[in-house]
């Protein structure tokens, strides 16, 4: 496996735990790498790590190039997956040419960028320039790392992003974003004991990035529990006891389950119903071959919400917008807007049944601020409509692309000696801390690369393996040629 410096460093910190927002230990590790190799390095209140390495003797007067990888990784996992992210190291497998995990996201997204960024700094044969390395924390669940990140914190002419995702893509511009959280009071009452209730789970779906996947025609497993709810709330009596739904406010969600209870008379009838709607998604939806729809009984179901709460709340999650909504008219094939459905989730109040809420996230993009703005009040019209309390966060630029970028000209020059072929120059509609940087280094000249990844933010995350000496040699070349 080559480069094999960059294997090895991979290998390093997936031993080492790093949800988002729980960075610690490998914000240590990396300070620790830096002390045993006598690295200038420093760090700043949030978290964020600097290494400042000088250049090559005779390079001295060469302009500065960052390399730049976010420290935290997504961490989802199979349903029947058992690991502690606090504490667990990722488990990896060779599969061909792919490298995956056991049962959860590998960490690639950005483990590797850090590893390939280490790798520039200690290769014995590849002489440079001055070279800062930037790790910031947090960019999965708020790019809180780029937020808090000070002007004059590093000193760089060029940044080189190394959060990409596709190898011979060289990426100029990505979407900007916002969340918009919902709290619907869903007031809890005593159930009759003439109903009968189920717990109904949607399961196994692809999943992937809200961002970069979210034209891909994946299923979003909340939209499908809600659709079924929705439809056999047309037919019976029915009560909504609980629902549970979907996980990470940038991930198209891949489970979701709710416990609803009808009048004994009718539960053969829903069965049947169950039935008839798994065959229609899953025609709907041939490619997720995994899919799985079950009903199953459910004895300890004994409050439910307010029926005519839950029959409003259930059709706000039918009417919300879920997946793309407008694509670009200045880059073909890029989408410009997005939302996505994320999380579902009953809070309940174990000391005022009537104080409980269910809570929805939601994630909204688009490469047009004024246009992701309209998309949020999109997304909190229906929920507004039954007096729910509706919260679109601060958010994060875009990142603009610049086609006149001279590290854009250097490394579609070095591409095309290397693989004696065009690299494609893109915008991407998932999120990357660039836009930030932008914004406080607006003399910044940037561009982002990676090797190929498939099923990121999800236990599908794979890496293609020959891609990272590929993306290496690149890098290399244009270190060179700067």
């Amino acid at each position: 496996m080559e480069p094999q410096l960059v294997f090895d460093y991979f290998s390093q910190i997936n031993q080492v735990p790093r949800p988002s927002k729980h960075e610690e230990k490998i914000i240590e590790w990396l300070i620790q790498f830096a002390a045993e190799r006598g690295i200038e390095c420093k760090k700043d209140e949030v978290g964020n790590v600097l290494y400042s390495i000088p250049a090559t003797p005779g390079l001295e007067a060469k302009p500065t190039v960052i390399f730049q990888a976010h420290m935290d990784m997504v961490c989802e996992k199979t349903s029947d997956r058992m690991i502690d992210f606090m504490n667990d190291p990722i488990e990896t497998y060779i599969d061909g040419d792919w490298m995956r995990a056991k049962g959860t996201t590998l960490g690639a997204d950005d483990g590797l960028g850090i590893a390939m960024a280490l790798a520039f700094i200690t290769d014995p044969n590849i002489e440079h320039g001055p070279i800062q390395c930037l790790f910031t924390v947090d960019e999965e669940t708020g790019l809180t790392g780029a937020f808090a990140l000070q002007s004059g914190f590093m000193n760089g002419q060029y940044l080189i992003n190394l959060d990409s995702e596709d190898e011979g893509q060289i990426f100029i511009g990505c979407a900007g974003g916002a969340n918009t959280v919902i709290g619907v009071p869903t007031p809890l009452v005593e159930m009759s004991k003439k109903y009968f209730a189920v717990r109904i789970k949607v399961d196994g779906l692809r999943g992937g990035h809200s961002g970069d996947d979210i034209q891909k025609h994946r299923l979003n497993a909340n939209k499908a529990l809600v659709r079924f709810i929705a439809e056999a709330q047309k037919k019976y009596d029915l009560q909504l006891c609980d629902i549970q739904a979907g996980g990470l406010h940038n991930a198209i969600p891949r489970h979701a389950e709710a416990v609803i209870a009808v009048p004994f008379p009718d539960k053969e009838n829903l069965r049947v119903d169950f039935n008839i709607y798994m065959s229609e998604l899953e025609a709907e939806f041939h490619d997720e071959t995994n899919m799985r729809l079950t009903m199953e009984s459910e004895l300890e179901a004994n409050r439910c919400i307010e029926q005519s709460v839950a029959q409003k709340l259930i059709g706000a999650l039918l009417a919300v917008h879920n997946g793309v909504y407008e694509m670009s008219i200045d880059l073909p094939g890029l989408v410009e807007t997005s939302s996505n459905l994320a999380s579902i989730k009953l809070i309940v109040d174990e000391n005022d049944a009537a104080g409980s809420i269910v809570k929805i996230v939601t994630s909204q993009r688009s490469s047009i601020g004024s246009q992701r703005k309209a998309m949020s009040a999109i997304v909190r019209a229906p929920f507004e409509l039954i007096g729910a309390e509706c919260v679109t966060g601060e958010g994060y630029p875009g990142w603009k692309p610049n086609p006149d970028s001279h590290l854009l000209k250097v490394a579609v020059d070095e591409y095309k000696k290397l693989f004696n072929k065009d690299p494609e120059v893109k915008a991407i509609h998932a999120g990357l801390e660039c836009g930030l940087f932008s914004e406080k280094y607006p003399g910044l000249d940037m561009i982002s690369v990676g090797p190929t990844l498939r099923g990121v933010h999800s236990p599908d995350e794979c890496l293609l393996i020959p891609t990272v000496q590929m993306v290496y040699d690149h890098i290399v070349a244009i270190l060179k040629a700067i």
